[in-house]
This record gives structure tokens, sequence and C-alpha cells, in this order.
């Protein structure tokens, strides 16, 4: 069932390209609304007097925070680099999260990789290689690269780190206090608030910011750093799928040989529960 929880976050954060591609506003504005959307969804959450006694005492509060740090970092490197390079660039420069999570899980979380787990990085890999087309290095795409690298690396640390400390927070907790995070360091730079684009800032804020890190956050509770950075290689294969279904994007012989090898690596990756904690 943890697995589910990680490919329900997947699916939902597979659609966000669509809603950033619909909202028309610069990205800076749409994470800023939608994680104040996403803060005040959470506020009434742990307003609650269930969820009240799950907020930690100020010591322990470091941790989300840091949270938060290291996702605007994941988040605006990404998005950097789909204005500066191509889509194939920054989605292959920040997917590879799963081969610095397979190096650094066993230094970090003192996880075992085994040799099902290095197959399936291989297959998976070797899927988004053929699904992107490879690099484009021609002249103007350094930037672009480099800060899909560093994406890829903060979003490697973001499921190291999730997966240490998660066991002992409410997800709840976490997406709030790293959602504040995210909207005080964006403040400075929100000058005006585009009405028209409202619906975006919601549909963000309740699936993205808050839905879909929550269910991410308890699957982490349970599935293995390497595992589960194995199963986000799911969500370019989702992202292809509603591009066609909203925005009538029909893939390439590559993208549907590449989305198959990538699908049959999450396949065996569910299949193994010997990374699954009971």
């Amino acid at each position: 069932m943890a697995s589910f929880y990680i490919l329900s976050a997947i699916f939902l954060w597979s659609s966000l390209g669509i809603v950033v591609r619909l909202s028309g506003v610069p990205i800076h504005v749409l994470i800023f609304y939608a994680v104040i959307v996403a803060t005040i969804v959470q506020g009434a959450i742990l307003s609650t007097k269930k969820y009240r006694k799950e907020i930690p005492d100020i010591k322990k509060l470091k941790y989300p925070l840091i949270l938060g740090l290291i996702a605007i970092v994941n988040t605006v490197t990404y998005f950097y680099a789909f204005k500066n390079t191509t889509i194939a660039n920054a989605v292959l420069t920040h997917y590879t999260a799963p081969i610095i999570v397979a190096f650094l899980a066993p230094i970090f979380l003192k996880e075992t990789i085994t040799k099902r787990i290095i197959i399936v990085i291989v297959i998976a890999s070797i899927g988004l290689w053929i699904m992107l087309n490879g690099f484009s290095f021609s002249n103007g795409h350094t930037a672009g690269i480099i800060a899909g690298l560093i994406s890829g690396f903060a979003y490697a640390v973001i499921i190291i780190f999730t997966r240490a400390y998660s066991p002992d927070f409410n997800p709840v907790v976490l997406c709030f206090f790293s959602n504040a995070v995210i909207a005080s360091l964006l403040a400075p730079f929100i000058r005006d608030f585009p009405l028209n684009a409202l619906w975006s800032f919601l549909v963000m804020g309740i699936l993205h910011s808050t839905i879909a890190p929550v269910l991410y956050y308890e699957g982490l509770k349970y599935v293995s750093a390497n595992k589960t950075a194995v199963l986000g290689y799911l969500e370019p294969v989702c992202a292809i799928i509603f591009s066609m279904i909203f925005l009538n994007e029909v893939p390439g012989m590559n993208s549907i040989i590449g989305g198959i090898l990538i699908i049959f690596s999450g396949y065996l990756t569910l299949r193994d529960n010997r990374n699954v904690l009971s």
C-alpha cells in the first residue's frame, strides 16, 4: 500500500505541467499563491483537535524548515531549466535523482543496494534516455542543463532527507512548515494577484502542494529511498498521457518505447518487497 501512496502522488504531480502551461502566469507567482493556498488548507487541518498534538516542539521544527529550503531549490531550478533549455534536457537532468539516491542511500540511510535495484535503475535510465532522445548541447543551453542537474540533486536530497525524518512527523506537519518556508522566501518578489489564474492556485495548492506531498511523505515512511526514486521515473510517462488528453500532443515512437521500459522498471520495483519496511 505504501508504494501506491507514492504512485498516487507521482500521478498527481505529473499533471503539474498542464496546470503550469494553462495558468498563464510567471512560475514564481504560481508557486507562491499555490503554497499560500496549501498553507491555509494545511493550517486549518492542523488547527483541529486531532492534529494539534502532532505539531512538534520548536527544536524539531528545524527538520521541516530545512525540507522547505531544499524544496524551493528543487522547484526553482527545475522550472528555470524548463525556461532555459529544452524540456528533454530539463527532465533528463532532473531524473538523474535515482542514480544520485543509489549512491547516497547506503551512506546516509544504510540501505543495501540490491541487484534488482541496480537493474531497475539501468532499465529506467535507458527508457528515459530513449524517450527524450538524449541531450541537446547546442549553444545557450548550458545554464538550463546545469539548473536541471541541480534540481536532480535537490530532488535526491529531498528523498534522502524525508526518508530519514518522515517517521518522526505527521505528513501534514511536514507539508505545512516546508510550504511556509517557500512562501516566505518568495513573498518579496510578488507584486500583484492575477485573479484570472485563481483556479490554478487552487488546483496546485490543494492537489500538488497538499494531497500529493502528504501521500508521498506517508509512503516514504515505509518505502526505501532507492525504490521511491525509481518509482519517480513513472512521472514522465504519466505526463505524456496527460499531454495527449489535454493538449493533443501525440508522442513519437521514442516516447512509446522509452515509456514501456520505464513502466516495466516500475513493475519490477513493485514486485520487489525486500526493500519495503514492515
